[in-house]
């Protein structure tokens, strides 16, 4: 499963960079941090729909998605009253699409494959510039939207305490794209005592939910995952809550963004989205999303301001040189990984 998984995101990765190569960039008065295939004259951030109106799509079938934070299999089952709504909603026949990584989901974004998905906080800012996704909603109820926060994690029976008893440690980082698994520990962890990769060692585990199960069993001292997972990992009985120490957590972030490809038709963008906001959770799809029961509206520029402001101290760039060269280092990671298993 682990090669599979590492030659599909080494395969993504090649897909991005030679879609970026065959296609030519457009004329455009301002672009901002957005790749050169897309362009934002209205400075909002993400990109405008293209202006060849025969460019912009109104497609038959509809393909969602849902960050692969989890197991993907999980989550299909999870969206799949929502879908069926959705496709009563857009009149359009509406499919799921399995995603194994975020390289791979921001990939089938932008080539086209995927219209409308659910994106990894951090990873939201790669699929922005990237693949010219349009964040619009996240989960969350009538009090406005799901944050969630840095958590550090670690053996309640165990030694570390404090955050710098992370030294000398082996410490699972999730993916190199991740906000609360990687970009945020790095920018705020040496302020607070602590340099990653200098003070303790990552491994870079593939995800939350591994790296809570790696520090449960042993594998790794501590973890800095998502709050949000943690919590529906205990909610689930997959973990015991008093098995883990809290080290340390950060302030809120928003959580993972719902987006559609940019060069939708703009009138069809506009019902996806209402379709999106007037949906109710299930009784079921509360209890899978921790109380949530609806989509509530958010901005890319607004709302991912603490995001980005996280990877500017980190100098990790959204950018596709910064995408390419960390999606890299995760599939070389989860190659030497798998080969140690092996042996």
């Amino acid at each position: 499963m682990i090669r599979r998984m590492t030659t599909f995101a080494v395969a993504a990765v090649g897909a991005l960079c030679a879609t970026a190569s065959a296609a030519s960039a457009q004329a455009c008065a301002h672009r901002g941090e957005l790749d050169e295939l897309f362009c934002d004259e209205n400075k909002d951030m993400v990109a405008d729909p293209p202006k060849d109106a025969s460019k912009r799509k109104d497609p038959s079938t509809l393909v969602f998605t849902y960050t692969p934070v989890e197991d993907p299999a999980v989550y299909e089952n999870i969206f799949k009253p929502f879908l069926g709504y959705l496709s009563q909603c857009t009149g359009k026949r509406t499919v799921y699409f399995q995603v194994t990584s975020n390289a791979a989901e921001i990939e089938a974004m932008r080539s086209g494959r995927l219209h409308v998905g659910g994106f990894s906080t951090g990873p939201t800012a790669f699929a922005v510039n990237l693949a010219g996704a349009v964040p619009f909603a996240v989960k969350g109820n009538a009090e406005g939207f799901e944050s969630y926060k840095l958590q550090v994690i670690a053996r309640a029976d165990g030694p570390i305490k404090v955050l710098t008893d992370l030294k000398g440690k082996k410490v699972a980082h999730t993916s190199a794209t991740s906000n609360s698994g990687n970009l945020a520990p790095r920018a705020l962890f040496p302020d607070l005592g602590v340099v990653p990769d200098t003070d303790y060692k990552v491994i870079y585990s593939g995800g939350h939910d591994r790296s809570a199960m790696g520090v449960n069993s042993g594998d790794y001292d501590a973890a800095p995952v998502a709050s949000d997972v943690f919590k529906r990992m205990i909610n689930r009985g997959q973990l015991k809550a008093e098995t883990f120490r809290t080290v340390w957590l950060s302030d809120p972030f928003p959580t993972s963004s719902f987006a559609y490809a940019h060069d939708l038709k703009p009138e069809f963008a506009q019902k996806l989205v209402k379709c999106f906001i007037d949906y109710r959770f299930t009784e079921e799809m509360k209890k899978e999303l921790q109380g949530d029961d609806r989509f509530v509206p958010v901005t890319y520029q607004k709302d991912w301001a603490p995001v980005r402001k996280v990877a500017e101290k980190a100098n990790a760039p959204y950018n596709r040189a910064a995408f390419d060269a960390e999606a890299r280092k995760e599939a070389e990671a989860a190659a030497k990984k798998a080969q140690q298993k092996k042996n």
